[in-house]
């Protein structure tokens, strides 16, 4: 732990009982003395508050920005109204994903980029190689980054800064938080209502403390975190998708728009865009995919377990798996071949051994509580 980095709120949260663990390079809290299961609801129900200093965050600026940064990714960048929000994908040259991020539209020639930690020095790398020379790339390690999440989440921020309740999902501003310089979207990685909460980490403890005074709001850990994003249908990076996974294969194409398609305004032009595109036009292609699967018998199903046929043929692998508070049954993503891809086949998991039956389900597991006006 010693050669971890920390993020701003380190102190705040040794303070609060938190038990601490390696991530993405950081020492960060994995739960709270209430506990994994305790924090997940208490999200579901009312707000919980995460510290995500971790993720990378940047600045894309100058008159080219968006069409360069749409040079890196199969999503419409130009067209994005300032004041909008937008998930992506950066691509290498097989199509495999690099990361995926969020972005956001400035006005003034300005694009704020969020990136996962544990990719954000190789994608800032990436991003100043490739676009670099067509506009300014300006990484942000002097900011931190919360997130409030949960139905109460509104409620409890619009105390503090009034008129942050009118934003809708995939939209933000600047607001002064607690005397706090922040920059507020409306979104997050739960399947909640919620926002997530850019300030400068000299601010991040007054921020923080603030938010965790306002009643319904308490500290929730990564570990809650990555049970309410699974429960939601979203994909860790690392986990469920890396640069060995295309678009199509994750079944990530409504992150496409049209105008990046074939016979788009700006169709391709993006690296990997031959195989990308060829996979969203031929689906057959495909030879795996990102389903949902629910077990059958109370049995968690962890990441890398392999899935067979009821036959006994291997078919694909689990990506992420728990026993969903929420939900309260073993869900799980994975690839499967597309044979085995369609809502209700029924594949098995070899869990030690045991062949444990599991049914493909739509996702998300939950419906989203993302609030759009």
């Amino acid at each position: 732990m010693s050669n971890l980095l920390t993020t701003p709120l380190n102190a705040l949260h040794i303070e609060l009982g938190a038990r601490m663990v390696p991530f993405a390079g950081y020492s960060m809290p994995v739960q709270y003395p209430t506990g994994l299961m305790a924090e997940h609801l208490h999200t579901r129900s009312a707000a919980g508050l995460f510290d995500v200093s971790h993720m990378g965050q940047l600045k894309l600026v100058g008159p080219d920005a968006a069409a360069a940064f749409e040079t890196l990714m199969p999503v419409d960048v130009i067209g994005l109204p300032v004041g909008k929000q937008r998930y992506g994908l950066l691509l290498n040259d097989e199509g495999g994903i690099i990361d995926d991020l969020m972005f956001f539209n400035q006005g003034n020639e300005t694009l704020f980029v969020i990136v996962n930690g544990a990719c954000k020095a190789g994608d800032i790398a990436h991003i100043q190689a490739r676009i670099g020379q067509r506009c300014e790339v300006r990484p942000m390690p002097d900011h931190a980054l919360l997130a409030l999440q949960g139905p109460q989440a509104a409620v409890a921020l619009a105390r503090l800064a009034p008129g942050v309740e009118k934003l809708v999902f995939m939209t933000g501003g600047a607001f002064t938080i607690a005397g706090c310089d922040c920059f507020v979207t409306r979104s997050g990685y739960t399947g909640e209502d919620g926002f997530e909460i850019s300030v400068p980490a000299a601010q991040a403890d007054t921020l923080a403390r603030a938010l965790l005074a306002q009643p319904g709001v308490l500290p929730i850990g990564l570990g809650a975190r990555n049970s309410l994003r699974l429960e939601a249908g979203l994909c860790l990076y690392g986990n469920d998708i890396d640069t060995t996974t295309t678009p199509p294969e994750a079944a990530l194409n409504w992150a496409i728009q049209k105008v990046r398609r074939t016979g788009g305004e700006r169709a391709g032009g993006f690296p990997g865009a031959d195989k990308v595109l060829a996979q969203i036009d031929n689906p057959p292609s495909l030879t795996r995919k990102r389903v949902g699967l629910v077990a059958l018998e109370r049995v968690p199903v962890r990441e890398h377990t392999e899935l067979q046929s009821p036959q006994g043929e291997k078919i694909g692998e689990v990506t992420s798996g728990l026993l969903a508070p929420t939900v309260n049954e073993p869900i799980a993503m994975g690839y499967v071949a597309p044979a085995f891809a369609a809502i209700g086949t029924r594949v098995n998991a070899i869990v030690r051994g045991k062949a444990v039956p599991m049914e493909v389900r739509a996702l998300p597991f939950i419906a989203p509580n993302y609030f759009r006006g």
